[in-house]
């Protein structure tokens, strides 16, 4: 059963004019991300099983990861706006997850080299305001496709030993110097691909009548 692992204050806490807004992630990305609204939330860390379903596609893993993160941490937040996000990276069909170690990601970024790959970044956005499970949740997935330039073993090994992004889908920070390896980036949502869609997210945070310039 889904529980949360553990919790952590982001920002300062909400005030009378806010609701209370909480980001279900662990990823250190997504916290840089969404502090840039320069808006008060909150962390916590919600304990699910990630592993796909059997026959499940790559943007339904997503979609259906990200609606679990953000219900699982609501039901324990009455009356807040929960984020949940989760991201999967495809090639040919075939899921890339994270490396972890510098020998992965060498055999994944040679896979990659001159190839175009998909990543799925699910978003979802509980209300727990909201009584009836179907009026409480946004949720959309937006898709980012990344062209990895056709570089030699000797420059991806190094960029790896450099950067060492071993906790990134795909083996490249394009925040970084993971940009240097890439030919081609297409989104309609440019933070989509380092794990929070932000103009989705806002769009959401709006439909719920959140009030970003009023402190």
């Amino acid at each position: 059963m889904a529980s949360l692992q553990q919790t952590t204050s982001s920002a300062a806490p909400a005030t009378p004019s806010l609701p209370r807004l909480i980001l279900g992630s662990s990823s250190k990305y997504r916290k840089e991300l969404l502090s840039r609204l320069q808006i008060p939330f909150e962390v916590v860390v919600p304990d699910i099983d990630e592993t796909p379903h059997p026959g499940e596609s790559p943007e339904a893993t997503a979609l259906r990861l990200a609606l679990e993160k953000a219900r699982t941490v609501a039901l324990a937040a009455p009356n807040a706006l929960v984020i949940g996000s989760d991201q999967v990276a495809t090639l040919g069909g075939e899921q890339i997850g994270k490396p972890g170690n510098h020998e992965n990601a060498l055999a994944q970024l040679r896979k990659m080299r001159g190839r175009r790959v998909i990543f799925h970044t699910a978003l979802c956005l509980w209300d727990s305001r909201q009584c009836q499970a179907e009026q409480a949740a946004q949720i959309e997935n937006i898709q980012t496709f990344v062209t990895f330039r056709d570089l030699p073993d000797a420059e991806l090994d190094a960029y790896l030993r450099i950067e060492q992004p071993y906790d990134c889908a795909g083996s490249a920070k394009n925040e970084g110097l993971g940009i240097t390896i890439l030919e081609k980036i297409e989104s309609t949502d440019p933070t989509a691909l380092t794990g929070l869609p932000l103009i989705a997210l806002t769009g959401m945070l709006r439909r719920a009548a959140f009030p970003f310039f009023i402190r």
